[in-house]
């Protein structure tokens, strides 16, 4: 399928507007008593490197470079940094990620004491561990550790029946599918996405491994220079600000299955204009055109282009230091070291230090809320990688987040 097609959409849909003062023309730019690019007074800052897992593929030299390079200036200890032996492309199959991912993490986090276990009552079966302690809350991935699990069609799941046809496949990101790494135990079914219970919080210490969720986010793109600098700018708008202006690209939907969408990036323009961002709405079905005249650009949420387009096309493009970029399609994150396929590589290429995207179709009703993660963000002051994951309403499936900060 080409798109974000479903008939999945969001059932919590109460917190979308449906008619708002951006409805009126193509483009508009608000100004809410600013006469230029405002700036949050700094960006959160990231947790202490003491809660950092930095993982490296041992088979690719430049991943252990950027791991060691995040580690230095995040003070990680040496301790967590972790190298593993991966394949080097960027998808792994099931088996890769059990034998080679999943299983020596769990046991170098439990042999190091970062995750602390004790047994559980399960009524009907044997005792299943619990994490009840836990010294890391992130894991984060670095530039040539694989971004998507295949699917496996042998894999036959009891109950995998009782999931809508759509659902019934098991391929999923690696950041996603770790996310689970706490609830291990419980030998949670691959097929289809599980409920995330953090969706939307407002409490971000719940996002914990002792809660069942560790936050997995990766320092990636189409080179490994790319993701060491993603580590300089998160650090710039930490100590500087984020500031710039924030371009929203909705499609002018009044009506259908897809205006969820549409309504989920006008709600966040809204959001935006109230916290002060000069803020630019699109409302055309096509996206920005090329000659568009972007600059200072903190803030990009759109839809619904396959590849790279508009004035991401461009030779440069002007992101600010601590930039979030996000363009809603199906196979956004498909690859992520290309510099011009899909979106989640070009944005990186061109500047951007945070985004967010999908390795393969989610339907529109699995996407991440950009809205939950602008408040998140902007107005709960979450850190990136906490926003990103209050945002997504289900784990084990198909999104991928890039950076930590």
């Amino acid at each position: 399928m080409t798109g974000c097609v479903s008939g999945l959409l969001r059932k919590d849909s109460a917190h979308f507007m449906t008619q708002n003062s951006f409805t009126r023309g193509k483009c508009q730019a608000l100004w809410l008593g600013w006469f230029a690019a405002v700036s949050l007074a700094s960006l959160p800052a990231a947790d202490s490197g003491s809660s950092v897992l930095v993982i490296y593929n041992s088979r690719v030299p430049e991943s252990k470079e950027v791991a060691e390079y995040y580690a230095q200036k995040r003070g990680v200890p040496a301790s967590q940094v972790l190298g593993l032996d991966l394949p080097a492309t960027e998808a792994m199959t099931r088996s890769e990620y059990l034998e080679q991912l999943q299983n020596p993490l769990l046991k170098n986090l439990e042999a190091n004491k970062l995750f602390v276990f004790a047994p559980a009552p399960n009524p009907g079966s044997e005792p299943l561990r619990k994490v009840i302690g836990a010294r890391v809350r992130y894991a984060a991935l670095c530039y040539g550790v694989p971004t998507k699990i295949l699917r496996d069609t042998n894999l036959v799941e009891a109950g995998a029946e009782k999931l809508p046809s759509e659902l019934r496949r098991n391929e999923a990101a690696v950041d996603s599918q770790l996310a689970c790494l706490p609830l291990t135990d419980q030998k949670l079914m691959w097929a289809g996405p599980m409920i995330n219970p953090f969706y939307g919080t407002t409490n971000a210490n719940l996002l914990h491994p002792t809660n069942g969720i560790l936050l997995v986010t990766r320092l990636d793109g189409p080179s490994a220079a790319i993701a060491k600098a993603l580590v300089d700018k998160a650090l710039q708008a930490e100590t500087n600000g984020l500031w710039g202006r924030a371009y929203f690209d909705a499609r002018g939907m009044t009506n259908g299955e897809y205006k969820v969408g549409d309504d989920m990036i006008r709600s966040t323009a809204v959001a935006s204009a109230n916290h002060g961002f000069d803020t630019v709405v699109d409302n055309a079905p096509a996206t920005f055109a090329p000659g568009f005249p972007m600059s200072q650009i903190a803030f990009y949420a759109g839809w619904y282009d396959g590849a790279v387009s508009g004035p991401f096309t461009r030779p440069k493009v002007e992101f600010m230091p601590g930039a979030f970029a996000y363009h809603l399609h199906s196979y956004s994150a498909s690859t992520l070291r290309t510099p011009d396929q899909y979106w989640v590589g070009p944005l990186l290429q061109k500047g951007a230090t945070a985004t967010m995207g999908c390795v393969d179709e989610p339907y529109l009703g699995f996407t991440p809320d950009i809205l939950v993660f602008f408040l998140r963000f902007v107005s709960l002051r979450f850190s990136y990688g906490e926003a990103a994951y209050a945002a997504q309403n289900c784990l084990s499936w198909q999104t991928t987040v890039v950076p930590e900060f």
